[in-house]
């Protein structure tokens, strides 16, 4: 029996992927990073509330024989692309770097179509950063999920997220567009459990939109 540690248990995937790896049998216990409680009372869960910044009172914690991560915010949220620099990459890539340095083999992490550090658009390039960071750490077995515009119920609605989500509907005809179409953060949480379930010879896979709705 395997330990799944969860980091974004609180998020449209995280949640979705915390119900999901409760009834999957191939885990015996779900351990959950996260700032504020997630309220979950499980006998599978062991949640652990973190500060980011006092990494040092937590580092050890970060073991288990899987990594998920579906971790981010929005600049909104945020308030400032510094501020969102830092919860997407830096608080993100450090439990991630935590977890290679503690010995845990495989990573699972949520990205986003067109990551790239090079990238005219800020979000794009954070994703990018993180995807070349974490490609370096050395996993045995590393899954980069990149989803579109996603649906389902948030704990705190993104209007923004609802427009995109109907405007890549209205267009979905458009050449290039389709690439583009919504998914819902469900189906993202079960491609992410395909994913870590898959026996690929490479050691890092990257899923794109196409792949994720053939999966989930």
């Amino acid at each position: 029996m395997k330990t799944a540690i969860v980091l974004g248990a609180t998020g449209l995937v995280g949640s979705q992927l915390v119900r999901l790896l409760l009834e999957n049998d191939t885990f015996d216990r779900v351990k959950i990073l996260t700032r504020r409680s997630t309220g979950i009372i499980h006998d599978k869960v062991e949640e652990i509330i973190i500060d980011f910044d006092l990494p040092e009172k937590w580092a050890e914690q970060v073991i288990g024989d899987a990594l998920f991560s579906a971790f981010g915010t929005t600049l909104k949220k945020a308030g400032s692309k510094d501020a969102q620099y830092k919860v997407d990459y830096h608080y993100q890539f450090l439990v991630v770097r935590l977890a290679a340095e503690n010995g845990v083999p495989d990573c699972v992490i949520v990205s986003a179509p067109g990551a790239d550090s090079d990238s005219k658009l800020f979000y794009n390039r954070i994703k990018g950063d993180l995807d070349r960071d974490v490609s370096k750490l050395g996993f045995d077995k590393l899954r980069i999920i990149q989803p579109s515009i996603l649906t389902g119920e948030r704990l705190e609605p993104r209007m923004g997220e609802k427009i995109g989500v109907l405007m890549a509907r209205l267009f979905l005809w458009i050449p290039g567009i389709r690439k583009y179409r919504p998914i819902s953060g469900e189906k993202v949480a079960k491609a992410m459990i395909m994913a870590y379930e898959d026996e690929f010879s490479l050691p890092t896979v990257i899923y794109g939109l196409e792949q994720l709705h053939k999966m989930s």
